[in-house]
């Protein structure tokens, strides 16, 4: 089996999610069109404040017209300086002159000097603010009225500014406030239609381990069967199934690869890689580790004599009972090749391991496999060659220490086989 995958990383909470990202966009994209509409109104602001202050200048006029008339006919200076007072009085008023019909002045009002109102104020108002409308004064008589004097007013330039910056910023400030609304709903019915599904999906996603891609929580988007956000998850699911498979299909293989195909224990294979792994464990631990290698005695003759059948099953009998021996998790034992086995013991010393064959030994006796052959006891044995070492303190390596089983192999085999050698 392949080792585990190791776990994901933990999610991180970004700064900028998803959300976030849409908000601020919705946001922006509001606040430009905002600017834009607001740019627009203020252009048709302009203009209906140009006609207001035109039609509200000529109806103030209208207005004093009798009385200004009256004190210009009757030569009445008080009552011309009350009418000038009073127009001054008005919001928009800057200077205010009355002439009678010889073209003297009776009355002339005007405020201080006013601060230049800039060039936008002037291009916006600047050919509507003087005004001269002739004073007409009716007899009583069915003579037509006649002109007795003119009236000359002018609009103060930093009063408009003033009043349309503040129409401005009224617009511009209904407007922002709009465009928040507007995004804020666009924000949020998008969140929950589109958004939070994603977020479902990526969640469902980085929740899903993977060593188990195939088992991912699969989200339920019911309002989004039929749509793209449907599609794309049925997508993911058939793509992450697909990839269950291939892992599948690779743990099988890798399996299948590092078992022996008649015996069904690890092969060489995976012994050669059992064996680098536990030295570099053992080293770093400086624990000791054994090897056991074991020879089934004269098989060729059992071959020979009882037919490669036979040799098979007893093979695969053997293999039983030595994987019954060798049951800690820790431990191998592996077919190395022919007749040959070998298993592998961290955290074993050389007594545990001799402790370890004498019980191979006894559960291959126990077998009881008939084999008559010239030199053997009439039943299966077995010759065993063990070999120790703690790899931090002994200076060798894991070949020589297979080497050093071997060799008391052979020793067991020409000391009569059917033996245990552990030394020289």
């Amino acid at each position: 089996m392949t080792s585990p995958a190791p776990p994901a990383p933990p999610r991180s909470v970004h700064r900028h999610s998803l959300t976030a990202k849409q908000a601020v966009l919705t946001l922006g994209i509001a606040m430009l069109l905002s600017i834009l509409a607001g740019g627009i109104e203020l252009a048709s602001d302009a203009r209906s404040m140009r006609q207001e202050v035109e039609s509200q200048t000529r109806h103030l006029l209208a207005l004093v017209n009798g009385t200004a008339a009256e004190a210009a006919f009757q030569l009445n200076p008080d009552l011309a300086a009350q009418v000038a007072d009073g127009l001054l009085a008005g919001g928009h008023v800057a200077s205010v002159v009355i002439r009678d019909d010889f073209d003297r002045i009776m009355a002339a009002r005007e405020r201080p000097r006013e601060a230049n109102a800039g060039w936008l104020a002037s291009a916006l108002f600047g050919d509507i603010l003087d005004y001269r409308e002739p004073l007409s004064y009716d007899l009583g008589t069915d003579e037509p009225s006649s002109a007795v004097g003119e009236i000359e007013l002018r609009l103060a330039l930093d009063s408009l500014r003033r009043d349309f910056v503040d129409r401005s910023l009224l617009i511009f400030s209904l407007g922002m406030l709009k465009a928040l609304a507007i995004a804020g709903l666009i924000v949020a019915v998008f969140h929950a239609f589109i958004t939070r599904p994603l977020l479902r999906v990526h969640a469902a996603i980085a929740d899903t381990d993977p060593r188990r891609p195939g088992q991912w929580p699969k989200p339920r988007l019911t309002r989004h069967a039929e749509d793209e956000l449907g599609h794309l998850v049925e997508s993911l699911d058939g793509l992450l199934k697909a990839f269950q498979r291939g892992l599948d299909q690779r743990d099988a293989l890798h399996q299948i690869s590092t078992l022996d195909g008649l015996t069904g224990i690890a092969n060489r294979r995976r012994f050669d890689d059992f064996l680098t792994d536990s030295w570099r464990r053992a080293r770093r631990s400086r624990r000791p580790l054994s090897v056991i290698f074991i020879d089934l005695d004269n098989f060729k003759d059992f071959n020979d004599r009882y037919g490669h059948v036979a040799g098979d099953d007893t093979l695969r009998a053997v293999a039983g009972a030595l994987a019954g021996v060798i049951s800690r998790s820790t431990d191998l034992v592996a077919r190395y090749g022919g007749e040959e086995f070998v298993c592998i013991l961290p955290d074993t010393d050389l007594e545990g391991a001799r402790q370890v064959a004498k019980r191979i030994r006894d559960a291959i006796l126990a077998l009881d496999i008939p084999h008559a052959a010239p030199g053997q006891p009439g039943r299966v044995t077995a010759s065993f060659g063990i070999a120790s070492a703690v790899p931090a303190d002994d200076e060798v390596s894991h070949e020589q220490l297979l080497e050093q089983a071997d060799s008391h192999l052979y020793r067991a085999k020409h000391r009569g086989r059917d033996r245990i050698v552990w030394q020289e």
